[in-house]
């Protein structure tokens, strides 16, 4: 492995690092997606129950102590529950654009690794060919036709580690987004049910 890593050279230490950043993207994203998962059936009816009795300081506890998207928009209208229908649901909306931001945390930097991974591969590839053949121009007699294959071959590798680093890169990346863009579907579709649960508790 580190005889690869001292053939490809220095574009290969850039492929390397660019797939350990991609790594950490990956599990740290895949870890707050599963911190944030919940069961948003089960925590509306415990916010109903709660909003139906007019604690508002146990629904708002219950939002705070179980942070997601959901839980945070309902906080925001449970702190404006005193405002028109109209302005609690600005208010939940504007929450909600808020949370985007957190749901697309690195993903660009993610997109950004899937495709220049295999373009640096390329260039690794295209310097060690110029080196190779340009070893071989200044041979006398033509040079060695084996240091030749085995200068090309060196120089390929780079192109096959752009491309291993970049293929699991655009399959998490694409699966984020589309998870994250569920996501935000569903928080919209909430908004409108959260605003009839916040007007129609204690009354």
């Amino acid at each position: 492995m580190i005889e690869l890593f001292q053939k490809g050279g220095v574009i290969m230490g850039i492929i390397v690092a660019l797939s350990l950043v991609a790594a950490v993207i990956i599990v740290e994203r895949l870890i707050y997606f599963r911190r944030i998962r919940v069961d948003e059936e089960k925590m509306i009816s415990r916010l109903r129950v709660a909003l139906e009795k007019g604690h508002y300081e146990e629904a708002a506890s219950i939002c705070d102590n179980n942070p997601t998207p959901i839980t945070n928009l309902m906080k925001v209208g449970i702190d404006h529950r005193q405002f028109s229908e109209a302005e609690i649901k600005e208010s939940i909306m504007n929450a909600a654009n808020l949370e985007i931001p957190n749901l697309e945390r690195f993903l660009p930097a993610l997109g950004t690794v899937a495709h220049i991974a295999p373009l640096l591969g390329l260039l690794g590839t295209v310097t060690g060919n110029i080196e190779a053949f340009g070893v071989l121009g200044q041979a006398v007699g033509g040079g060695d036709p084996t240091a030749l294959a085995n200068g090309i071959a060196e120089a390929l590798l780079t192109t096959a580690a752009g491309i291993v680093v970049a293929v699991p890169a655009i399959i998490f990346y694409n699966s984020l987004v589309s998870k994250v863009n569920h996501i935000i579907i569903r928080l919209e579709n909430r908004v409108s049910e959260l605003v009839l649960l916040l007007k129609s508790g204690g009354e």
